[in-house]
């Protein structure tokens, strides 16, 4: 363990944003959902919410670098699971959609708890995902094209999110619980040892502030 890993782990943990989130509806190409992985984790989210197209969630593209590794993915079986238990959380469902109704994507206030949709590169959003929302924004444009790619609009849409959450301090306090920041600081910290605790489905062990175990792991 080198004291510059623990640092940079330490630090990004600091940063997380429990409260905030990105549900795709059926995104299916790998390079956007990769490219919308990395996106995520640049802003300090922990974990993406994903309902499957019919071939499944997409593989990583090597265009995430290594984001993945960072970020949890979280199926659900249909847009109605997905809302209903983000809905539970005391998320505002904001679905990105090209409608009368949609309102500037700034306009929004995100420093409360967000889940931001996207839908699929076809179709966008589904009716029951545009039903069930509670906003619906849009990115503004003044080309001839009428929208960006999917993981372009979400990088956009993010970094607003991130402006909002920096000017309220939102990145200048710890605010993962504290047992699911210990539970990501031993899978960061020691990837191995998660792999051989999972496969035994034994308890992590508790580390020290190096990054050290403070108690052996059975054999």
């Amino acid at each position: 363990m080198t004291p510059e890993r623990l640092r940079i782990v330490d630090a990004v943990l600091a940063r997380r944003q429990p409260d905030l989130t990105v549900l795709l509806e059926q995104v299916y190409k790998p390079h956007n959902f990769s490219a919308i992985i990395r996106s995520c984790d640049a802003v300090g989210i922990p974990k993406v919410h994903a309902v499957a197209h019919h071939s499944g969630v997409p593989e990583y593209a090597h265009i995430s670098s290594g984001a993945h590794k960072w970020v949890e993915v979280e199926a659900h079986k249909n847009i109605s699971a997905a809302y209903k238990q983000l809905k539970a959380a005391g998320y505002q469902l904001v679905v990105t959609h090209l409608s009368a109704q949609a309102i500037d994507f700034r306009t929004l206030d995100y420093c409360q708890p967000t889940a931001l949709v996207f839908g699929t590169e076809k179709t966008g959003v589904s009716s029951q995902a545009l039903k069930m929302a509670d906003a619906e924004v849009i990115v503004p444009m003044v080309g001839m094209t009428p929208s960006l790619n999917v993981s372009v609009a979400c990088a956009v849409i993010l970094y607003e999110v991130q402006r909002q959450r920096q000017q309220a301090g939102l990145y200048q306090q710890m605010r993962l619980p504290p047992e699911e920041r210990d539970r990501l600081r031993f899978e960061w910290l020691h990837p191995i040892l998660t792999d051989f605790c999972r496969r035994h489905q034994l308890s992590y062990p508790k580390l020290d502030a190096n990054g050290d175990l403070l108690e052996t792991i059975p054999h």
